[in-house]
């Protein structure tokens, strides 16, 4: 079976360096991202609460941390790349690998005490209910 060169669509020859492309072309190891692992998150809000959808395949539920400190969610962790010695030889490696930190200021209408983390699959939801006594209300004027 012979290997099909691939070149990323997202990128042009002008846009990349010439270490990368050498890196490319004459490397047997698998390339490691140097921009890291960066999970995506999804943000909602409902009337009653936020909600955060954090992508992280592969990972397990005790590599992950969650910490709120001063009104920040701070969700971090490492994804890691397990190279295991089983006779494969990578010709490329598309997956991100590494450590990950991800930071979000809270809103003051939050209850701190009711944050909730489930997960499952990998993704990482977390819950925030509102403060009822900080959310904004309507004054009817009389």
């Amino acid at each position: 079976m012979g290997l099909i060169k691939y070149s990323r669509p997202d990128s042009d020859i002008l846009s990349r360096s010439f270490d990368d492309l050498f890196n490319e072309f004459f490397s047997n190891a698998p390339s490691y991202k140097k921009d890291g692992f960066m999970p995506s998150v999804d943000i909602s809000e409902t009337e009653n609460q936020f909600e955060l959808s954090v992508e992280l395949p592969g990972m397990k539920k005790e590599e992950i941390k969650v910490d709120l400190e001063n009104g920040r969610l701070t969700i971090s962790g490492e994804r890691k790349f397990e190279n295991k010695d089983n006779g494969k030889n990578y010709h490329r490696v598309e997956s991100r690998f590494g450590t990950f930190t991800r930071t979000f200021h809270l809103p003051d209408s939050i209850d701190e005490d009711s944050i909730a983390a489930k997960y499952a699959d990998g993704i990482l939801n977390i819950t925030i209910d509102k403060s009822e006594d900080k959310v904004k209300k309507q004054i009817e004027i009389a």
